[in-house]
């Protein structure tokens, strides 16, 4: 499909409806349930699928007893119409935001470290200078948050690009890296152990991130580097305060950068174990979509973001750039 096909496709046949139609095909994978979704029959919806396929030439979804399953070409549909739809939607909060003076939510996804220190002091910093704006936070792992950025449900994200085709639609300016240390409880068995090895590590019960995050694939390839099997005994968390409870409450282990936990380090309740474990973090960033125009309440955040993170890593360039493909 050439340009001009496409541009007469958007504007001469697709409708909101259609777009509203494939987002809750996408959520619920069922015709009746999406048709009720969307405030249409299900021959209606069913219609829509169908003039959709015939003027684009191809399956966007395959039938089946139980539902519908979208083609790769129905993803890529349902992806852009979720952005679209959420454009309209920022579009309506950026008008009532202009009426009625600076106001409205802001959607943040951030990585544990800065959601400690940075960012509790750049919201800080916002709503002291626009007290009724909203903001929600999300704590996940960077490939979550960059897929929720992607896809228009986050305005920002602090976090890291991971993949070379998230790197080509988004900008990402760059604050710092982490270095990673054996955090155990006041008085643990290895906590003044100097020469601690990565055999004896993985005999011990530790606390690590859920599969498919940065820090979980690390530690499994120091473990393996050496020959070794990663550790057996595990709980799977991202809560600071529950991996802080097991931490004081029992003889697990965990890596973490001791920023996130220094409050507790602090008062004595844990302690670094002195070891390398060799273990550091890229660099994270404030993430935002490349060419996207943020919204007067978003652009207001990321204002707060740069300032806070020039007060926290003073030597650090802050400039807009895109990290090299891995």
């Amino acid at each position: 499909m050439n340009t001009f096909q496409a541009d007469r496709f958007v504007r001469a046949h697709l409708k909101m409806r259609h777009m509203v139609l494939l987002v809750e095909l996408g959520r619920n994978g069922s015709i009746a349930q999406a048709a009720q979704a969307s405030n249409l029959t299900q021959p209606g919806a069913s219609k829509l699928i169908g003039e959709l396929e015939h003027l684009l030439g191809i399956q966007l979804f395959e039938r089946q007893a139980r539902g519908v399953t979208p083609t790769w070409y129905g993803q890529v549909l349902i992806r852009r119409a979720g952005i679209a739809l959420a454009e309209m939607t920022a579009a309506h909060q950026e008008i009532s935001e202009l009426i009625s003076g600076l106001r409205g939510k802001v959607d943040i996804g951030s990585v544990l470290t800065p959601a400690t220190g940075l960012l509790p002091k750049a919201i800080k910093l916002l709503k002291s200078r626009y007290a009724r704006v909203h903001v929600s936070v999300d704590l996940n792992t960077s490939k979550s948050m960059v897929e929720r950025l992607r896809n228009g449900q986050l305005d920002l994200v602090v976090g890291r690009i991971l993949d070379a085709e998230s790197a080509a639609v988004l900008d990402f300016e760059p604050i710092t890296d982490e270095d990673h240390r054996l955090i155990v409880r006041a008085g643990h068995p290895l906590a003044e152990r100097a020469d601690l090895g990565l055999a004896e590590l993985a005999e011990q019960s530790w606390i690590v991130p859920p599969s498919g995050s940065i820090l979980r694939d690390r530690l499994t390839a120091l473990f393996l580097s050496e020959g070794l099997e990663p550790p057996m005994e595990t709980v799977e968390t991202l809560s600071p305060p529950l991996v802080a409870s097991l931490l004081m409450t029992t003889d697990m282990v965990v890596a973490l950068p001791e920023a996130l936990i220094q409050s507790y380090i602090d008062v004595g309740l844990l302690v670094a174990v002195p070891i390398d474990l060799r273990l550091r973090m890229d660099v994270y960033g404030i993430i935002t979509r490349k060419g996207h125009q943020l919204s007067p309440v978003a652009s207001a955040m990321l204002t707060a973001l740069r300032e806070v993170a020039v007060e926290y890593y003073p030597s650090r360039a802050r400039r807009r750039s895109v990290p090299p493909a891995p």
